[in-house]
């Protein structure tokens, strides 16, 4: 089991394992999201966003929908 030791240092009986599983190096940057602790490198998340981003059609403008919702918020305020 994983323990945070002083300097937000996490350490694991496992880690050379998880590391070697995880292909983390000894200074590789880690993800907090929503409170979690995320063991994904940042290369890797921009890996994942760019494969979500490319799953949206050319045709589609998401900044364009942005703006829409956020005019109709405007308005509705």
């Amino acid at each position: 089991m994983p323990q945070l030791w002083w300097e937000g240092r996490v350490v694991s009986s496992s880690r050379p394992k998880v590391r070697a599983a995880l292909g983390l190096s000894a200074g590789d940057r880690l993800n907090l999201a929503g409170g979690r602790l995320v063991l994904q490198r940042p290369q890797d998340a921009v890996r994942e966003l760019r494969r979500l981003g490319n799953a949206v059609p050319r045709t589609r403008s998401l900044v364009d929908e942005l703006l829409a919702e956020r005019r109709v918020a405007a308005a509705a305020e």
